[in-house]
């Protein structure tokens, strides 16, 4: 129970207006201001005199609109929070602009709101930006809408247009997955169904729009999620290490033990800070904080604090679907900075898989993604990322994307055909201590006459990785080289038995394939392996572990043949299947392939025959691993 000196705060609703420019929206979010008595003491008579000074009536807009350009031009250009309270709760309204200019100001908006309100002219009904905004609500995981058909005094007060334009609005978001849980006619200027019922709308029978941002559940209620706390900053106090942040969902206690990532560090809460106040115990969701630990440990801004039991995934590989607002088109290839919580991490756009169109809602494949585009992507990162799917948890779910410090994108994240990395990169065995060998690797080389190391052949299931892994380990074995293949049927029968397909099984097969490559390396004998590892993460930690005990040991070799002449080929009738629904997760189907970027060589078995393949292996090898070959 929260202390009663510092009881849990009022629940809390952070809601996003959006629509087309002069549709009304900082006209609604006015209006409910001051219908709801959320004016600050005086600006009514502000707003009255500058009115009467300008010769003209009223605009409720301009308790928004903060900055005088936006009141000359009468377009908001960048986003505003303000604050208003009912009976039941306390909003966060975030005006969002609504010209196609100030788009990347809305996404930032966007991206903190728990539910929104869609602004329509009556008059006008569904325009691009509409659609456009519409979409983006969407792909922001906003999934609590109310529709506002605005200026109804326009059409007076027709109930006939209301059914149009509600009918046309409804069937567009129902093509995008979204149902307006209400749909009001208002005229905000007048306040007509702001918030209260207006006799002018005799022939509708909802709520208004107050009482129907009332029905709408709050997301950040306390306890009902996992506990995520970004760390904003470490502040030195004394001899304490004070960490600040924002508790974005969940509780905290005093005395809980809490898990910091990605650096995966653990510790106990020792206490929570508070200036000239009694401190309290816990701390709820929307509450910012500072605690203290119980252990002294050496954390950053951007660490994400949860309970150990219902950690965030840590992936340097994401799913993501996002609306691109950069003034070129978004490449393959292209560097930008992903901003998550408080944390800031250097990503690379690995693929781009497919373009939508907010118009038809057609998917289609593309190379690059133009300015006001939707495109689903993967983007990769050298450094771990601590993260949620926005599905489950959406406050830890949306990011945002910055070239420089310029907002040029955002976006929801899925980890969908890929691991939670936190599992491979676990160290559970405690007590260990290093043994040196009595006989030194070059001991082995000199024995064996050639170096040891690991052939990891990687490319989709039919490419030929198997069959070149095979013909490779007789020729070099009638050569007199110390060679062994691991490839699926010896290794899942005994040492992965106990493994599955689903993509933390997947990533931890070739997690131990990669070690026990790298302890044959470490032998003095050269490893063959023919994996589809599909993941170009989990080769690395192969490279890494083989490199550890064997340094340059590690060779990649992509076996390159293409999806439609691996599928045509389908040796064991796999692909056959995963097209009729029966294997889950299949590479190149229903899961990704990430092919190297640099591979240590390319293999199109497309174009080569088995023998010209194993030839051109045979000829890299030998090079590489005689003791008289010259790196």
């Amino acid at each position: 129970m929260p202390h009663p000196s510092h009881p849990a705060p009022r629940e809390l609703l952070k809601l996003v207006v959006v629509g087309h420019v002069d549709h009304g929206k900082s006209t609604i979010v006015g209006r409910l201001l001051y219908d709801t008595d959320s004016l600050p003491e005086g600006k009514l008579e502000e707003l009255q005199a500058l009115a009467s000074r300008r010769d003209m009536a009223l605009e409720w807009s301009f308790v928004l609109d903060a900055f005088q350009a936006e009141r000359d031009q009468a377009v908001t250009i960048d986003t505003t929070q303000i604050r208003f309270k009912t009976a039941r709760r306390d909003y966060v309204i975030i005006d969002a602009p609504g010209h196609r200019e100030f788009l990347k100001n809305m996404v930032s908006g966007a991206a903190e709101a728990d539910a929104a309100v869609l602004v329509i002219d009556a008059a006008e009904g569904v325009r691009e930006q509409s659609r456009r905004h519409g979409y983006l609500l969407h792909l922001l995981g906003v999934r609590q809408v109310a529709v506002a058909i605005n200026k109804m005094d326009l059409v007076d007060h027709d109930g006939a247009r209301f059914a149009q334009v509600a009918q046309e609005v409804s069937e567009y978001l129902a093509g995008i997955g979204v149902e307006p849980a209400f749909l009001v006619p208002i005229a905000a200027r007048e306040g007509d169904n702001v918030a209260a019922a207006s006799p002018r709308f005799d022939w509708y029978e909802g709520p208004s729009l107050l009482e129907a941002l009332d029905r709408f559940h709050a997301v950040t209620q306390p306890g009902l999620q996992p506990l995520r706390l970004p760390i904003q900053d470490v502040y030195h106090f004394d001899q304490r290490r004070i960490l600040v942040g924002r508790v974005e969902s969940g509780v905290l206690r005093v005395g809980d033990t809490v898990l910091f990532s990605p650096s995966n560090k653990t510790a106990r809460v020792r206490s929570f800070e508070a200036w000239n106040a009694e401190p309290p115990v816990e701390a709820h969701a929307g509450q910012s904080v500072g605690l203290t630990l119980e252990e002294p440990l050496f954390l950053e801004r951007g660490e994400m604090l949860s309970h150990p039991e219902a950690a965030p995934q840590l992936t340097t590989v994401l799913r993501a679907t996002l609306f691109w607002l950069g003034r070129t088109p978004l490449a393959e290839g292209q560097g930008l900075t992903l901003k998550l919580g408080t944390a800031r991490y250097a990503v690379e756009v690995a693929s781009i898989e497919q373009a939508i169109d907010t118009d038809s809602l057609e998917r289609r494949q593309a190379q690059e993604v133009p300015r006001d585009g939707i495109a689903e992507v993967v983007l990769r990162s050298r450094a771990l990322i601590a993260l949620d799917e926005a599905a489950a948890l959406q406050r830890t779910g949306r990011f945002v994307l910055l070239d420089g410090s310029e907002t040029v994108g955002g976006g929801l994240i899925s980890m969908e055909g890929y691991p939670d990395q936190r599992r491979v990169m676990a160290v559970r065995a405690s007590n260990l201590f290093s043994v040196e060998h009595a006989v030194t690797r070059e001991q082995r080389w000199a024995r064996n006459r050639h170096r040891g190391g690991v052939i990891w052949l990687t490319g989709l299931s039919g490419a030929g990785k198997s069959t070149v892994a095979m013909a490779l380990e007789r020729r070099l074995f009638e050569r007199g080289y110390h060679v062994y293949v691991l490839d699926g049927d010896n290794v899942r029968r005994g040492l992965n038995a106990n493994l599955g397909f689903s993509p933390d099984d997947r990533a931890e097969n070739i997690r131990r394939v990669g070690e026990a490559a790298a302890l044959f390396a470490d032998a003095g004998a050269i490893c063959i392996t023919a994996f589809i590892s599909p993941y170009q993460s989990d080769r690395d930690r192969a490279r890494t572990a083989a490199e550890r005990l064997v340094p340059g040991g590690f060779h990649e070799v992509f076996v390159a043949a293409d999806l439609e002449t691996c599928e045509k080929r389908d040796p064991k009738g796999l692909y056959k299947r995963a097209r009729a629904g029966e294997i889950e997760d299949f590479t190149g189907v229903s899961a990704p392939y990430e092919a190297p970027a640099t591979p240590d060589l390319s293999l199109d078995t497309a174009a080569l025959d088995v023998e010209a393949a194993c030839e051109a292996l045979f000829g890299y090898v030998t090079a590489k691993f005689a003791l008289e070959a010259t790196d």
